[in-house]
């Protein structure tokens, strides 16, 4: 089938527009910079709407702008109301705003609320000292018990950060530690403060009067800690204790997801999204978080299936991943939200290495297995979400030292590997090197001009040397390319209600290279199959039912049959 050059009108409206929506997620500092500083911005983003409208996403999800130090690159937030110089101000942000909506797109602005900066006005307050009235606007605690305030050990409980080091930083003006389960700079918000709520819930009130149609909530199932905040289980070889069990979602997380909905998203009369970004998250409690009648979020992002590849889930020990595994993984959370709830669904995003790197091919199949991934994925049940170069078939990063590197989780797990842990230099780089967050922040690819024509400048990370053949200049006026694909998945998703609405039913769950579904509604089925490998593969899938449905979307020529080349999608159309 071939895609259109304008967007359709959504078929929805109402609570479950997004069921035909894709969403494109924009990292600003990577992914187009106007005024050659080295950082994508907002100017940036606007000279390419055009582009993200022809590709025909329906809402654009951009990742932190707010005023920030940039300790992690954003997700650190100083001034929920500002935008950051490095990326534009308010009027461009307006302006951003202004340009999508008259290409029939929406934005959502991702939100960091489990914490702040510890340059925002409200923890600079809170530091102050202990007589502050926002001393409990965050989680401060004296040394353990019997212990001198700042030595080895004297934290209030053992609890490792998501950065390495521990989660407690001791401030020496006060005598006391604030926790933060993220960068030191990053101190968690406590939410059992109700004024803290009611600042939030104020601030997010404003984002969606100023015409923003909803939110990505940064870790949000990480805002309930269990008050007691005791120590968590520790590992055999790690330095710190597992604090998840007493802060992943929480005893309170949907009594304040409700609440936030009832002060912010209950009876406004636009259609707004909200996805939760949640580590940890249960099958079970996602379908507490998504039933509709709950009205707590839209959808959630969940994880299981990007740990796959790791050892215990141990990112820096990477494994073979099982197609077997993934499609449990996928299957058991496609029935599970099945008649409630809703699912997302993602491959890649600015926390996880490139998508045709990790489940694809990225040498010699590198345009067919991105194809493939498109379609298996956009086909699932639930909301696609496409990452920034992800439509162009961008592949990870190759970096030589860790001064190659930006990312904050990188750089302080090489510090404490090398330092604390004994391993070499050599052993640290070659663990880093399949799953770092750096591989995905690497600059859009827009040309084969210098720095792939992301910027006139220095970029503030290095662009990946192929963007001298993979760049969006080769591909947005070719038929075959990566980019036209993803145009025909999207159209397909606007197009045949079966995509949106129908039913899932996973097919083959034990073969090892080809990856089988089917999609139903009463009157009309879809047939999908994937073949993750670049040798060819027999689909059984009950061939005679089958034989006179027509190929709606493919990556090589149609053939006859059940025969999958090397790393081919078919999808099959036939009628109820």
């Amino acid at each position: 089938m071939t895609s259109q050059e304008t967007q359709p009108e959504m078929a929805r409206t109402g609570r479950e527009w997004f069921r035909n929506a894709v969403v494109y997620q924009i990292y600003p500092r990577s992914f187009a910079d106007s005024d050659g500083d080295g950082v994508g911005d907002l100017r940036g983003i606007i000279g390419r709407l055009d582009y993200l409208h022809r590709l025909g996403v329906d809402v654009v999800w951009l990742s932190p702008v707010y005023r920030s130090p940039q300790d992690d690159n954003g997700y650190d937030i100083s001034d929920y109301r500002d935008i950051d110089p490095v990326f534009g101000d308010l009027d461009t942000l307006d302006e951003l705003l202004n340009g999508l909506h008259a290409r029939g797109m929406k934005l959502v602005m991702d939100l960091v609320v489990n914490h702040t900066s510890d340059e925002h006005p409200w923890f600079v307050e809170s530091r102050s000292g202990k007589d502050s009235p926002k001393r409990d606007w965050y989680w401060w605690r004296p040394a353990r018990e019997g212990m001198e305030p700042g030595a080895p050990g004297a934290e209030p409980n053992n609890w490792g950060s998501a950065f390495s080091g521990s989660a407690w930083e001791y401030d020496q003006a006060s005598g006391e530690y604030y926790l933060h389960l993220f960068s030191k700079k990053q101190p968690d918000l406590n939410w059992e403060n109700p004024e803290v709520r009611v600042a939030i819930y104020d601030m997010m009130n404003w984002w969606l009067d100023r015409g923003v149609e909803g939110f990505r909530l940064d870790v949000i199932n990480f805002i309930s800690k269990d008050p007691a905040l005791p120590d968590g289980p520790r590992a055999d070889g790690m330095l710190y204790g597992d604090g998840g069990p007493h802060y992943i979602s929480g005893p309170r997380i949907h009594e304040f997801l409700q609440e936030m909905h009832q002060e912010v998203f209950e009876g406004r009369d636009k259609d707004l999204l909200t996805v939760g970004e949640m580590p940890g998250v249960t099958v079970e409690d996602a379908l507490l978080f998504t039933d509709p009648v709950r009205g707590e979020v839209d959808m959630v992002f969940q994880f299981e299936h990007v740990a796959l590849d790791q050892e215990g889930g141990n990112k820096w020990r990477p494994r073979k991943l099982q197609l077997t595994d993934l499609k449990k993984s996928l299957g058991r959370w496609q029935e599970a939200l099945g008649e409630r709830g809703w699912n997302s669904l993602y491959w890649g995003n600015h926390d996880q290495a490139r998508a045709v790197s990790r489940f694809g091919d990225d040498g010699q199949y590198r345009e067919l297995s991105a194809k493939m991934l498109a379609a298996v994925l956009h086909l699932h049940r639930g909301t696609p979400y496409v990452y920034q170069g992800e439509e162009l078939g961008m592949t990870n990063m190759t970096f030589g030292a860790i001064s190659d590197y930006r990312d904050i989780e990188v750089l302080n797990h090489h510090r404490e590997a090398t330092t604390h842990l004994g391993h070499t230099d050599a052993e640290v780089l070659a663990a880093l090197a399949p799953l770092n967050r750096d591989n995905a922040r690497t600059p859009v690819q827009w040309d084969a001009s210098r720095h792939g024509g992301f910027t006139t400048g220095s970029p503030w990370i290095a662009v990946n040397p192929n963007a001298n053949t993979i760049n969006a200049a080769a591909q947005v006026d070719d038929p075959e390319s990566v980019y036209n694909f993803y145009r025909q998945v999207i159209a397909l998703r606007h197009t045949d209600p079966v995509v949106a609405d129908g039913d899932f039913t996973m097919l083959l769950p034990e073969d090892q290279h080809v990856y089988a579904f089917r999609r139903s509604l009463p009157d009309a089925e879809l047939l999908v199959l994937g073949n993750f490998s670049g040798t060819a593969q027999t689909a059984d899938v009950g061939i005679p039912a089958w034989s006179n449905a027509v190929q709606v979307l493919g990556n090589y020529p149609p053939s006859p049959g059940f025969e999958l080349r090397p790393w081919e999608v078919k999808v099959l159309r036939r009628e109820g």
